[in-house]
């Protein structure tokens, strides 16, 4: 019994770590005291807790060393078809009349934005996935390491969106973001207009109210950006009115990324949301784990009602592990 009451004090700790446990109406010697949780169960839930971490652990280091193989590969920005349109035939006789323009696809086009210090090699699993399943016309955006602002980053994402837009003859288009990008996305939505453009916006991990992870990064500029309070976040907290945009954010109950957790779930009166918690995996596992790919598949493929603004009460929630 000295024991058990000389660890009364860490249970707070354990609710906290272990919600789900149930409460014991007491234990003998320590009757009627409020809150107590059932610590005959502690060690099963605490087993299985550190199994699911280990292997979402073991995922984000294998994922990880796959990625550096990679990213070599995506340093470079891809390569842009000329043109949506066939080619004019034409001979020494006759000059053909230009061909018309060709009728804009029922899926819009996908932009794929990375995260920090990262580039489009990461979206490889994705894409494949995407494009498995009908969306052909898909493209990634590579930004500069080196960029420092997310407005700026924003900025070059409403030219690249108005490019495609014009090449593809399509009125709009669906991005997915992670991380940062999806940051930087939401920024050209509300603050630069690119709701005329974005049908779907879907957020990988993305610290929609600044997370605190890592205080050593902030030498770099735009992770301070990220930090909650920065000057960025707030203009995203202004209102926008009238915004046509839907946005889906994945989040993960296993991200060492966000801190708190609860960062990259996405809150805003004005906006039509879906949050959906993703249980299993890390970080970097959002935009490679295929479990996630249907979700995201889902996602662009649910047109939401126009019925105007306002926070999307749906429950969502993804299992992975």
């Amino acid at each position: 019994m000295k024991v058990t009451t000389a660890a009364l004090p860490l249970l707070p700790l354990c609710q906290r770590l272990l919600p789900g446990l149930p409460a014991l109406p007491g234990l003998p010697g320590l009757p009627g005291l409020p809150g107590l949780t059932s610590l005959a169960g502690l060690p099963g839930r605490l087993t299985g807790l550190s199994m699911t971490l280990l292997k979402a652990s073991a995922l984000e280091v294998a994922i990880l060393a796959g990625h550096l193989l990679l990213y070599p590969s995506g340093i470079i920005q891809e390569r842009r078809s000329a043109s949506a349109l066939p080619p004019a035939e034409s001979d020494d006789h006759h000059t053909s009349p230009p061909a018309p323009r060709l009728p804009a696809p029922t899926s819009p086009p996908v932009i794929l934005l990375h995260g920090f210090i990262d580039n489009r090699s990461v979206f490889l699993l994705l894409r494949r996935s995407l494009a498995q399943h009908g969306r052909h016309q898909i493209e990634s955006l590579n930004y500069s390491p080196l960029t420092c602002d997310i407005r700026t980053a924003a900025e070059l994402l409403g030219r690249h969106v108005e490019e495609i837009c014009e090449r593809t003859g399509s009125e709009r288009v669906d991005v997915v973001g992670h991380s940062l990008g999806g940051l930087i996305a939401r920024y050209y939505v509300q603050r630069l207009g690119g709701d005329l453009r974005v049908r779907t916006l879907v957020t990988l991990g993305t610290p929609h109210a600044g997370t605190r992870v890592v205080p050593l990064a902030n030498a770099h500029p735009i992770v301070r950006q990220m930090r909650p309070g920065s000057a960025v976040l707030e203009e995203l907290t202004l209102p926008s009115p009238g915004c046509r945009t839907q946005f889906v954010s994945f989040w993960s109950d296993l991200d060492r990324v966000m801190d708190p957790l609860e960062t990259a779930c996405l809150d805003h009166p004005d906006l039509s949301v879906q949050n959906v918690r993703v249980s299993g995996i890390g970080h970097l596992a959002l935009p490679v784990h295929p479990a996630v790919a249907t979700g995201i598949r889902e996602a662009l493929d649910t047109v939401a009602p126009q019925t105007g603004n306002g926070r999307d009460e749906r429950a969502g929630g993804l299992t992975v592990a």
